[in-house]
């Protein structure tokens, strides 16, 4: 389980934050108190930084600055700022991504899920849910002692999905993560995809685990 550190003034954002990632499988530390910001991020050796520009005292660009001093902690900048600027400067200053409030709770999911990806490729190659293993560095499906083979593009959607359990990914979601690849992709083909993905589920015992949502998308 990955741990998140969220630094937020805002004890209502901060709170409805942690409980809302909470939910969705992560360990959540919140900073109360702003004296020492970077030295409490550091104590707290999180995964992951979800970091407010607005502070009292150092503000976030500082904060940002002095963590890349002796870490190499992710950081995603989460503010009400929506300049260009800013997201520019928090850039330059270390930060991984950039969000602006408000926020869709799906993509700021996907958000962090994807930097946790990057910067811990071999920690996370296992995921779990309902009792079913998506092995990312395998390329496998596991389900009671039986397992079968997934194609790239079958691998890019099951770990959207494994990623944010409990929670709709738009068909333009999945379409946009399959893009990553060189195969060409559309609607058609992602249908193809769940499709097959539902019979190689099904071949090894897996039954009512990838759900559609009528007109939203896809869950497990």
């Amino acid at each position: 389980m990955a741990r998140i550190c969220i630094v937020e003034d805002e004890e209502k954002i901060r709170t409805e934050l942690a409980v809302f990632l909470e939910r969705n499988g992560y360990e959540c530390v919140c900073a109360e108190s702003f004296e020492d910001v970077p030295g409490y991020i550091q104590s707290c050796e999180p995964d992951l930084v979800l970091l407010d520009l607005n502070l009292p005292g150092m503000d976030g660009y500082s904060i940002c600055r002095e963590l890349r001093r002796n870490s190499k902690v992710p950081v995603i900048i989460v503010t009400s700022r929506d300049t260009e600027a800013d997201e520019l400067l928090s850039m330059n200053f270390g930060a991984d991504d950039f969000i602006t409030k408000p926020y869709n709770r799906q993509i700021l999911l996907a958000r962090i899920a994807a930097v946790i990806r990057r910067s811990m490729p071999g920690q996370f190659s296992v995921m779990c849910h309902r009792g079913v293993e998506l092995n990312t560095s395998r390329s496998v499906l596991t389900y009671e002692g039986r397992e079968i083979e997934l194609t790239k593009n079958e691998l890019r959607i099951l770990r959207l999905l494994f990623s944010t359990p409990g929670v709709i990914r738009t068909r333009d979601e999945i379409i946009n993560e399959l893009w990553q690849s060189d195969e060409f992709v559309d609607d058609n083909t992602l249908t193809v995809n769940i499709n097959r993905i539902r019979r190689k589920m099904e071949s090894i015992g897996i039954h009512d685990f990838l759900f559609t949502k009528r007109g939203q998308g896809y869950m497990i």
